[in-house]
């Protein structure tokens, strides 16, 4: 193997796949990345069984071949070389090692053999469609900051994706929640996933794509089964297996009757949730919001630090009420908020909070509210 590639493109492919590579293995060729050269195109791949990523890039390839070496090393090695830098890449007599080259530099790097290197099966995926990188990034970064870290509930460690109806509109709804807020964004439903089952993309997934989607402006090719994820654009395509299990029916805890309303200036709110909340140093640094008529106040207190409140505008004309919650649930969700008005939609001190982007009919939060 001979092959040729500038270094700023083989580190960017390499930065995307090494990030799939898991730092503790205790399986040597899952640390390892597959590189494959012909005709003109040097492919990376890498897995953790779970989630596997492959890049193509356009190289000068002297002689067809195969083989793999450590992700991380490789990746470390190739950043820390100067830019503009050719880098060579040529398999020893035996193929046992890799041996660099950039300039004056040469790395001699230990290779496992193509044959051990583990292949995620994709399987057949009947459903299609294709999503703007700007439309993918929208889903996930609306609901990605509620899926749950709690590792016995596996079934909330992801984005709940799936086909719903809004009226008699069909969407492709996003839903994520660990049980404490739920964030939901929908869109029009795209064509060809129309039947589509309902799937739990698992939290590595996402982070990958979201990843992936913030340097692209193509289009990204959607292909999924019930088990499966395959996304393509871009030169990429990344297949992830979904989470197994039953996500639950989130529509029943988006209240309905919810009459108290209040309209606030996100960057306002966001700013005076942020200072209160400095006071408590507690985990959930609570917070609480006493709404009376045109009035919002916030406050917090601290067993060892004193108290805090503030008073902000509000758009709001129901009866006083007090209501408190968790400062990072508000400032997640207020970050989110892209219009000129957050609006709350609150029945009482007990009962789950609605927020929405009055500039994005969308997207949906709900927050439970805590006692403080």
């Amino acid at each position: 193997m001979k092959v040729t590639i500038e270094r700023a493109a083989l580190l960017k492919a390499l930065s995307h796949v090494q990030s799939v590579v898991e730092r503790r293995n205790t399986i040597p060729i899952l640390s390892n990345v597959l590189i494959e050269a012909k005709d003109g195109k040097l492919a990376l791949s890498a897995t953790d069984m779970d989630l596997a990523m492959r890049e193509e890039v356009a190289a000068e390839v002297a002689k067809p071949v195969a083989t793999t070496t450590s992700a991380h090393t490789l990746y470390d090695i190739v950043r820390k070389l100067p830019e503009g830098a050719q880098v060579q890449m040529e398999l020893t007599a035996g193929n046992a090692q890799m041996v660099l080259r950039a300039g004056r530099a040469r790395f001699s790097l230990s290779c496992l053999p193509i044959e051990d290197f583990p292949v995620m099966s994709a399987g057949d995926m009947p459903f299609e469609f294709s999503l703007e990188a700007s439309a993918f990034r929208d889903l996930i970064d609306r609901t990605r900051f509620a899926i749950s870290t709690e590792e016995t509930r596996y079934y909330l460690n992801g984005i709940y994706l799936h086909a719903a109806k809004s009226g008699k509109v069909d969407m492709l709804r996003a839903v994520a929640t660990d049980g404490h807020r739920l964030a939901r964004f929908e869109m029009p439903l795209p064509d060809g996933a129309k039947g589509m089952p309902g799937v739990i993309v698992p939290r590595k997934a996402v982070s990958e794509i979201r990843k992936l989607v913030d340097e692209s402006a193509d289009a990204v090719k959607v292909s999924l089964s019930e088990t499966r994820i395959r996304l393509a654009f871009d030169g990429v395509v990344l297949t992830s297996k979904l989470i197994d299990g039953t996500f639950p029916d989130y529509e029943r805890v988006i209240p309905q009757q919810n009459d108290k309303l209040m309209g606030v200036r996100p960057k306002d709110f966001k700013d005076a949730v942020d200072r209160v909340s400095t006071i408590a140093k507690d985990q959930s640094r609570a917070v609480k919001m006493a709404l009376s008529e045109g009035t919002l106040t916030l406050s917090a207190s601290g067993q060892d630090t004193g108290t805090a409140t503030e008073e902000i505008e509000a758009r709001y004309a129901g009866g006083a009420i007090e209501i408190g919650f968790n400062s990072r649930y508000l400032l997640d969700i207020a970050e989110q908020i892209k219009g000129e008005e957050a609006e709350f939609a609150m029945s009482d001190a007990a009962s789950p909070t609605i927020v929405r982007d009055a500039s994005e009919p969308g997207a949906l939060y709900v927050l439970m509210p805590m006692r403080v």
